[in-house]
């Protein structure tokens, strides 16, 4: 095994230990080491890493731009062991995706969403439907980290979520005292159904397993199309990924309406969400007009400055 295969190996190791997957990434990272070798080459260089990532050559800007994000990760690692590699600029290779305005449920669809819930069969499917809504809408937690919970990870006597299933790092996420009622009433119905576990899911489906993802989005969609939110927004249907955005939306506004620095609290709301870049949590304020006010106080702040 070549130096450069070594090392990726024991790169990936370190990333899926922190609970990364990089299924996809590990694959294309190890065609980009291939690329590298037969190239003749070592250790990474700029050169060769835009010419990996801009493959293929009618692929749009935006997927290559994507390629070169994966082979800047591993080259941090690598001039850690090489510095002689080098690691790829951000600015090449640049790249904007148009992003689609969510749609920003509001307190009485998401209510309303969780009524439709509670009226479907059987009575354990629609309490976990049901608990996994208010949960998203409570917590910010994206569709694939509730579904991911384990019982372990629900922890109702600190009333905390440790999020293990995750995009970015594992984190942890405090859970407000009517949440964790809520999650007690939902493990009581649970376990009343299922004394006996098949599967260390927090939430199960009518089978007793853990819910997949198309059960609750077919739940999801015919409860959208109930309440009368179908059409609306940007898409054909609010998403069940909506839920984070309102949540992001609405604890903005609520630091907003309290007086407190919304620049600095938006720190603390990027570590709930597990975003890797606070970037991803500054976009939030665009969501609505309340919040864009914030931006104009901004740039108004900064004019005055200059």
């Amino acid at each position: 095994m070549s130096p450069l295969r070594e090392a990726l190996r024991d790169y990936l190791q370190i990333r899926r230990s922190l609970g990364f997957k990089l299924d996809a990434a590990g694959r294309l990272l190890e065609d980009f080491v291939g690329f590298l070798e037969q190239a003749g080459a070592t250790r990474i260089t700029t050169e060769l890493a835009r010419s990996w990532a801009r493959l293929p050559r009618d692929a749009q800007p935006l997927w290559w731009r994507r390629r070169l994000g994966m082979v800047r990760g591993f080259a941090r690692y690598l001039v850690t062991i090489d510095p002689q590699s080098e690691v790829p600029s951000r600015d090449l290779l640049p790249s904007h995706q148009r992003r689609v305005p969510p749609y920003i449920y509001s307190e009485a669809e998401i209510a309303a969403l969780m009524d439709a819930a509670r009226a479907l069969t059987p009575p354990l499917a629609a309490a976990t439907c049901q608990t996994v809504i208010g949960l998203m809408a409570a917590t910010g937690l994206r569709l694939g980290e509730a579904l991911g919970l384990d019982r372990q990870d629900v922890d109702l006597t600190d009333g905390v979520l440790h999020v293990r299933v995750s995009q970015s790092n594992p984190r942890e996420v405090p859970l407000h005292e009517t949440t964790i009622a809520a999650l007690r009433s939902y493990a009581r119905v649970r376990d009343r159904h299922w004394p006996t576990a098949n599967t260390a899911a927090f939430f199960v489906s009518r089978r007793g397993l853990r819910l997949p993802r198309r059960t609750f989005h077919g739940n999801f969609q015919r409860l959208i199309r109930q309440v009368g939110l179908e059409g609306r927004g940007h898409r054909a249907r609010p998403r069940p990924h909506d839920l984070r955005h309102a949540y992001a939306v609405r604890t903005l506004l609520d630091f907003h309406a309290a007086g407190l620095e919304v620049d600095r609290e938006l720190l603390l709301l990027s570590t709930i969400l597990g975003h890797d870049d606070p970037t991803s949590t500054f976009w939030y304020l665009e969501a609505v007009p309340e919040l864009m006010s914030i931006v104009a106080q901004r740039l108004n702040g900064l004019v005055g400055q200059s």
